[in-house]
């Protein structure tokens, strides 16, 4: 693999750096530097998809043919790393990064030209359908039933922990058609809006204490959900484990060195502001170490990623190499909020639920804390699911030392 970059890669990279500078607004950055989760809200986020949009940018790993900017791996590469480097808000991955890697594997025609112009433009919000609460990370043991009653599915069941459900227009969800045979025999894959009749969203708590509406993650319920097999099936009835299966390389297998890189960037500014016996923190003998530690740490993720990333653009398959980059990448960005909340101290303490209030001016004055240390601990807190979504980690080993070391 060669790592150097060429002078066609290093003019797309100032192209990149002065997009950035120009669509990157103050207004957008000092609403991202108060986000909890490394999203906006859904305003600010469809506001940065759409430039990246207009740039031809928000979907870099997208074939030509479906409306992908045809960038070369290292282009690809580049532009994630500038991104990450500007602090810019993650895209949203449901639509972009998640359902339409698997409509364009499987899905017909018509699902094709209906559905991925859409979520190229986010003009249509998609979540995911997943977890249950009593199926997990045993995803296979799923009960949310979907009967043919006619050209119908009759919906009965719920899912749990659907992130940004309640902004959603479209969801992907996995039901059980068949009881039959071995539980991952029975499992479909279907798309349907979350308009329909009989759909409830219900916001689940979190640490970070979000306001109404600005809540993570949800609970959805289905009674007697009707939806038209013709428009919602993908693929094959009851052979949803597989395309289950095909998304989740999607879902474990990004890149997180460059988004580490800007939170460790964060964590060394802030020890550098802080004190620690009459220094600034950042001298520190043992912070120092941890930092230190820690970029190290992140300089074998990142030749990691890159190794995987390029085999990929080689036409090679993800594998278990997705399970170690999700449970590095996870534990990784814990670490770093860690030190985060290590460097900001006793002000890290106080509490303000509308973080995004504070870009807004005026809603930071009544708390004795500096605003970089509003964000803090909700983003510590936040971020204790990391090693759980996804599969948590211990599943993650598990598939790691089956398909790795034969056990």
């Amino acid at each position: 693999m060669d790592l150097s970059f060429t002078k066609e890669d290093l003019e797309f990279q100032q192209d990149v750096r002065d997009w950035i500078a120009e669509a990157y607004t103050p207004e957008l950055r000092a609403k991202m530097a108060m986000s909890k989760n490394g999203y906006l809200d859904k305003q600010g986020q469809v506001e940065w998809q759409k430039k990246l949009y207009e740039k031809g940018w928000v979907a870099p790993n997208w074939p030509e043919q479906y409306g992908g900017p045809g960038l070369s791996p290292s282009e690809r590469y580049i532009l994630n790393m500038e991104l990450s480097a500007a602090g810019t808000p993650t895209v949203s991955p449901m639509g972009v990064s998640m359902v339409a890697p698997v409509l364009m594997a499987f899905g017909s025609e018509e699902q094709k030209q209906k559905y991925l112009p859409p979520i190229l433009r986010s003009d249509v919000w998609w979540c995911q359908g997943y977890s249950e609460p009593g199926a997990g990370s045993d995803l296979a043991s799923l009960q949310m039933s979907a009967v043919r009653d006619g050209d119908d599915y009759v919906l009965n069941g719920s899912k749990i922990w659907t992130t940004h459900a309640q902004w959603a227009d479209m969801i992907f969800c996995l039901v059980r058609t068949s009881k039959e045979g071995k539980p991952q025999e029975g499992i479909s894959f279907i798309v349907f809006p979350m308009t329909l009749p009989g759909i409830t969203v219900s916001a689940l708590p979190t640490l970070d204490g979000p306001l109404e509406g600005q809540q993570e993650i949800n609970q959805v319920f289905f009674e007697n959900v009707r939806v038209p097999v013709a428009e919602a099936l993908v693929g094959e009835e009851n052979k949803g484990w597989t395309y289950a299966k095909y998304l989740l390389q999607f879902e474990r297998g990004n890149a997180y060195a460059p988004g580490l890189r800007n939170l460790l960037k964060k964590a060394r500014k802030i020890a550098s502001v802080e004190q620690s016996d009459g220094e600034a923190l950042v001298r520190d003998t043992d912070f120092a170490r941890k930092l230190a530690a820690m970029e190290i740490k992140i300089d074998s993720l990142d030749a990691t990623e890159q190794r995987i990333f390029s085999a990929l653009s080689a036409g090679q398959a993800v594998g278990p190499e997705s399970s170690m980059l999700k449970c590095e990448g996870s534990a990784t960005q814990q670490a770093i909020t860690e030190l985060l909340l290590e460097a900001t101290g006793a002000y890290a303490a106080p509490f303000v639920q509308d973080s995004f209030a504070v870009a807004r001016g005026g809603q930071n004055a009544d708390i004795a804390t500096p605003e970089y240390a509003v964000p803090v601990a909700p983003s510590y807190f936040n971020y204790r699911k990391t090693s759980i979504y996804a599969g948590s980690n211990e599943i993650q080993r598990n598939i790691m030392a089956k398909m790795v070391l034969g056990l």
